[in-house]
C-alpha cells in the first residue's frame, strides 16, 4: 500500500520541497509514498479566482471562503476516497506521536493548509475534518505544518528508516523524551562519554538511559512526566 499525501494548498510547489530529499526523499523516488497537492484556487468560481474574503463582524485580515475549500476538499475526497482529512490549524488539537504512528499506519491523508486569517468556521461543521496543530506557534501557513506532519509519518512507513527498531526509543514513542546520545572521540574539550556506555554492561546501559530518559523528561516536559507518572501508577 502506498501512503498517499494530498496537501490542499495555495501553494503546491512547496511540496514535497524538503521531503524530496534524504530518507523522505529516496521513499517518495521507490513510491513508498506518493504527493499529489492540489490547488486551491483551481476551485475559485469568479474571474478574479477569488479564495478569500473579509472577516464577517468585521477584523484584520482574510478568511479562506467556505464554498472554494468545500469544492476542494471533495475533489480531493473523490480523487483519492477512504482518506482522513486533517486541517492545519493553532485551533486545532496539539498532535501526538501516537495519532502520527497511527496516520502512518493508513493510507495517508487529504492535509488542508491554512492561510490568511484561517478558514470560514463551517467547512469545519460540512466535512469531517480532523484540526491539528503541530505546536503553540503561529506559522504564516499551513504548509510548513503539514511538511512536519508528513516527515514524521514518512519515516514510519515500512523500509524508509534504515532499521525497523531505530525509532522504538525515540522522543515521545515510550512517553518520554528520549535519551542523550554520544559518539567517538572518547574525549572532546575535556568531556568524557560516560563510563557506563563503554562499559558493554548492556543491563546497565539500559537502565542508564531508562535513567536519563526519565530525569530529561522530568526537568523538561513535566506536562509529559505527569502524564508518564499517572500512567505508569494506573498500571499498577
Amino acid at each position: 500500500m502506498t501512503f498517499t499525501a494530498v496537501p490542499l494548498t495555495l501553494y503546491p510547489d512547496m511540496f514535497p520541497g524538503p521531503l524530496g530529499h534524504s530518507m523522505a526523499g529516496r521513499a517518495l523516488e521507490s513510491r513508498t509514498w506518493n504527493c499529489a497537492p492540489v490547488q486551491i484556487r483551481d476551485f475559485a468560481t469568479d474571474k478574479h479566482r477569488t479564495v478569500d474574503d473579509t472577516p464577517a463582524g468585521g477584523g484584520a485580515g482574510m478568511v479562506l471562503k467556505a464554498d472554494v475549500l468545500g469544492a476542494a476538499i471533495d475533489h480531493a475526497v473523490a480523487a483519492h476516497p477512504g482518506l482522513p482529512i486533517l486541517a492545519m490549524t493553532p485551533r486545532g488539537a496539539p498532535i501526538t506521536q501516537a495519532r502520527v504512528r497511527s496516520l502512518a499506519e493508513g493510507p495517508g491523508a487529504i492535509i488542508l493548509c491554512g492561510r490568511f486569517e484561517g478558514f470560514d468556521e463551517r467547512i469545519f461543521d460540512a466535512r469531517p475534518i480532523e484540526q491539528v496543530s503541530m505546536g503553540d506557534i503561529i506559522l504564516s501557513g499551513g504548509e510548513m505544518g503539514a511538511l512536519l506532519l508528513l516527515d514524521a509519518c514518512i519515516r514510519l512507513l515500512p523500509g524508509v528508516m534504515g532499521a525497523s527498531a531505530s525509532g522504538d526509543d525515540e522522543s515521545f514513542e515510550q512517553g518520554l523524551l528520549e535519551y542523550p546520545h554520544y559518539t567517538r572521540p572518547v574525549s572532546w574539550e575535556g568531556r568524557d562519554i560516560p563510563d557506563v556506555l563503554r562499559s558493554g554492561d548492556h543491563k546497565k546501559i539500559a537502565a542508564w538511559r531508562r535513567e536519563q530518559a526519565e530525569s530529561d523528561t522530568k526537568a523538561r516536559r513535566p506536562d509529559l512526566w505527569a502524564a508518564y507518572s499517572a500512567g505508569r501508577s494506573g498500571g499498577r
